[in-house]
């Protein structure tokens, strides 16, 4: 994902948000909730599997997956809009940060 696939995406979740009246109650604190809750939904659908590995997920569950994912990131980027932080630029500097903490 590039940086005007962000873009494109918090563009988006604005209007959505914009055109539904959401957007008061998009405060950084309810997102961050909302993202932690999003977060859970991903992790309870490997709850009981013994690794999350591809061959023990039928196609329902990649769907229910990937739909919970979409929402995480969704979440994800109306938080970073709302502190205004540049998602793809803060990955980069964290990336550069692990490589040095975490030499190969």
């Amino acid at each position: 994902m590039n940086t005007s696939d962000l873009n494109d995406l918090r563009e988006r979740t604005r209007r959505f948000a914009r055109a539904r009246d959401w957007e008061q109650f998009h405060t950084p604190k309810n997102l961050a909730m909302a993202l932690s809750v999003e977060v859970a939904e991903v992790a309870e659908h490997f709850q009981w599997l013994p690794s999350g590995a591809d061959a023990e997920l039928d196609d329902a569950k990649r769907q229910a997956i990937r739909h919970e994912l979409a929402d995480v990131l969704l979440y994800l980027v109306q938080l970073a809009d709302k502190l205004d932080v540049d998602l793809h630029a803060a990955a980069i500097e964290k990336m550069a940060l692990n490589a040095i903490k975490y030499p190969a």
